[in-house]
């Protein structure tokens, strides 16, 4: 599809790649990138991590919130969006009985993290059953709505969802939950760069993103964004010279305070390689110097058709309507075990795609990315038949 931008990805060319969504794929100009910044650190140590690393990260945090649509000041590196999201949900001052609402699509390692807080809480974490097919918006929203209590302090739900590659409808999802006074956070993880993402225009309390995943930065970079009147609730997961770091002490009415106790607390996190995070600039400028928007349509238009040829290969239903898909796809697939499956697929078709157990379902997810193409698909088409007709 498009054979000059996949020269410069560095996957192993024997094998099919259909796992973009899992830990992405980092361009090799970015790559580059990446080691020069860690050249630099390691040439002289002292003068890159105390004296030169603060404005550079300021300088990366100025070019994602550009990206993301967003205030600089709102918005931490974190290396994934487990860690931000720990972050955030192991700061919040839950009781016994409160309650999460959040849909039975999420990703089962917040799950997990909900369940830990909610066992030392004795909050409630519901998972709102969200049937499919999806066919629109306003049948998500009234579904997911009607788990709402006058007990629900806290919305969580995914911005595109992991399991299934559906995308939900967060702006709308925003506004109930700011008209109902309820905190809203949602785990954006799969957005930046994958579809159209401004912040501030969808309006959250909390989000959190992955740059290593569809914006193809290297492994390790990932942002948390928090409105400001919200930021001196969160805790840093890690206390060190951030913590009350001087000229940051926090002074009523004074914003500017705020805004550097949130930076500081977060980002003074004991000695730590942050090339990654100066990879930012690189890696926003490849993707508008590649148009990455009109890359990102032509995956779309694939990843449709792709999702048509394996349910008609198949004979079944899709789980949504197209309204709800990136370049992502998840597909009904009948197998036991997930992991035995995947693996043993894997070595015998040479195709790299994430076999998944959801909701007591088995699922296969593609991911179309720059360096993918119809004779990816057509591959799969042929084992799928092989191997599962």
């Amino acid at each position: 599809m498009f054979p000059k931008l996949k020269q410069l990805f560095m996957l192993d060319p024997s094998i099919t790649y259909l796992n973009h969504g899992s830990f992405g794929a980092c361009p090799r100009p970015i790559f580059n990138n990446l080691i020069k910044w860690q050249k630099k650190l390691e040439y002289e140590p002292v003068k890159h991590l105390a004296y030169d690393i603060f404005p550079l990260l300021e300088e990366s945090r100025k070019s994602l919130s550009d990206f993301i649509g967003c205030q600089m000041d709102d918005i931490i590196f974190s290396p994934n969006p487990s860690t931000a999201l720990n972050t955030v949900i192991k700061s919040l001052k839950l009781k016994s009985n409160d309650e999460i609402l959040t849909t039975n699509h999420e990703y089962g390692a917040l799950d997990k993290t909900w369940d830990f807080i909610c066992k030392k809480t004795g909050a409630k974490y519901i998972q709102q059953n969200i049937k499919l097919p999806l066919t629109s918006n306003t049948s998500f929203i009234e579904q997911f709505t009607k788990g709402i209590t006058n007990k629900t302090k806290i919305i969580f739900f995914s911005h595109i969802t992991s399991s299934t590659a559906l995308i939900f409808p967060a702006k709308e999802i925003c506004a109930i939950a700011k008209e109902k006074d309820i905190l809203c956070i949602i785990d954006g993880a799969h957005a930046p760069a994958h579809i159209n993402l401004d912040i501030e225009e969808i309006d959250p309390d909390v989000y959190v993103g992955a740059c290593h995943k569809w914006m193809c930065s290297p492994k390790g970079v990932s942002f948390l964004y928090v409105k400001k009147e919200f930021q001196n609730r969160i805790d840093p997961l890690v206390v060190s010279w951030g913590y009350e770091a001087e000229g940051t002490s926090l002074l009523p009415g004074n914003n500017n305070q705020i805004y550097k106790q949130f930076i500081n607390y977060h980002e003074w996190q004991g000695t730590r390689d942050m090339s990654a995070y100066l990879t930012i600039p690189t890696t926003i400028k490849f993707l508008n110097n590649n148009k990455w928007k009109e890359v990102s349509s032509e995956c779309h238009k694939i990843n449709l058709w792709a999702r048509q040829e394996i349910n008609q290969l198949l004979d079944q239903e899709s789980l949504c309507s197209n309204k709800f898909l990136g370049q992502m796809s998840s597909i009904y697939l009948d197998f036991k075990n997930p992991i035995e499956t995947q693996i043993n697929f894997y070595k015998k078709y040479k195709i790299q795609i994430p076999f998944i157990e959801w909701n007591n379902k088995s699922l296969i997810r593609i991911s179309i990315q720059a360096y993918n193409n119809k004779e990816d698909i057509f591959k799969l088409l042929k084992a799928l038949k092989k191997e599962f007709c």
